[in-house]
């Protein structure tokens, strides 16, 4: 039976500044909480993470090696619909597991500007991605005329409503689109008036092997 892998300092120090981050936000977190969190000294974390921004590189470096195995992971033998479903539940996920991230992006942006510069070309990669991805919708038949003349502002409703879902959860509680799921199906209304008849077909059949949330 093999041994479950040790983690190292550094890797602990990135798992521990996500719970705290999320739990308090960035503001509210300093590397002493984080260093008393996993039991090391200041002067240890210190040694692998100089500054709070050297953290935050760290913390995005893993989320955007996540979210590209999450975007390489699809599965040649489904239908564009059903890739694109099985994205959105795990990013839905996604968004939960660094939350803080996305509640507290603007703040980020405006204070640290290599992470600032790491997010826009990430945003650029992302970009690409989902052009990708309805390129495939475009091949099997799924998207109407129509959605060439708005291609790209429907994408860009979509990522937008993937970078805030969780900011308008704090600022708007009392709507009732606060469960685990609700950004998916938020997605698909955005995408219905654009999708043709064997695509509305195929996206049924999807919810109802897959569901709107992660089992």
């Amino acid at each position: 039976m093999e041994k479950p892998t040790k983690l190292k300092t550094k890797d602990k120090i990135i798992l521990e500044a996500i719970a705290q981050y999320n739990e308090h936000g960035v503001q509210g977190i300093t590397s002493r909480h984080i260093a008393g969190g996993i039991g090391i000294s200041h002067g240890n974390l210190d040694y692998h993470y100089k500054t709070k921004e050297d953290l935050l590189v760290a913390i995005h470096g893993k989320m955007r090696e996540e979210m590209t195995a999450l975007y390489d992971n699809q599965q040649e033998d489904c239908s564009a619909v059903e890739n694109l479903h099985l994205l959105l539940i795990q990013f839905e996920e996604f968004q939960y597991k660094f939350r803080f991230f996305n509640l507290d992006v603007l703040e980020i942006t405006r204070s640290f500007p290599k992470v600032s510069k790491l997010i826009r070309e990430t945003l650029e990669i992302r970009k690409a991605q989902t052009e990708e991805l309805f390129e495939k919708f475009k091949q099997e038949g799924y998207l109407t005329e129509e959605y060439g003349g708005v291609a790209d502002r429907v994408q860009h409703i979509i990522r937008m409503t993937i970078s805030f879902w969780l900011s308008q959860r704090e600022v708007l509680p009392f709507y009732h689109f606060t469960e685990k799921g609700e950004m998916v199906k938020t997605i698909w209304t955005i995408l219905t008036p654009y999708l043709t008849e064997s695509a509305k077909d195929e996206y049924q059949r999807v919810i109802e092997k897959h569901g709107f949330t992660q089992l």
